[in-house]
């Protein structure tokens, strides 16, 4: 049984936002395998196989982080926008369909931190009245276009109720 994907994708710069995002993170990794070893050297006379192992740990996480994850999930974002529903679809491990109806979106917005905003990227955000639902990684002019097309979309179902 093949089942049939949404036909729109994130933009592919976001896997070079994902990965510095890894990056930066990994900043924070190495610097708690470099505390280690300088408190087992200065104050406390902690054990070299644990500062080995978790420096072996730290670097594997590193790897999936900045390469595995973000082209893993590149290959499972997708998102479909139809006249009466939004069809999303995410996940690495388990794969998550959701199908939100444009009769129960309250709202929509985008938002952008430093890191999405250096590669001109957006996420947007629909509210429904139990949870919000997110497509990350497009371009701003496409996170515009989407959230007014769904906020017309929203309003349109509305009034056929």
């Amino acid at each position: 049984m093949k089942i049939e994907r949404p036909k729109e994708r994130i933009d592919p710069k976001a896997l070079k936002a994902w990965r510095l995002r890894g990056a930066i993170y990994a900043f924070f990794e190495i610097s708690v395998v470099i505390a280690y070893f300088i408190t087992r050297e200065v104050a406390l006379n902690l054990p070299l196989s644990l500062g080995v192992i978790l420096a072996i740990v730290i670097v594997i996480i590193i790897f999936l982080q900045i390469i595995v994850i973000p082209a893993v999930r590149m290959i499972y974002w997708g998102y479909e926008i139809k006249d009466t529903e939004m069809d999303i679809q995410h996940g690495i491990i388990i794969i998550k369909r959701t199908l939100v109806p444009m009769a129960r979106i309250q709202h929509v917005d985008t938002e952008h931190g430093p890191i999405m905003r250096l590669f001109g990227l957006a996420t947007l955000a629909v509210s429904t009245a139990g949870t919000n639902h997110k497509i990350p990684a497009l371009t701003f002019e496409k996170a515009s276009d989407l959230r007014k097309q769904i906020a017309y979309l929203a309003s349109v179902s509305d009034e056929d109720v």
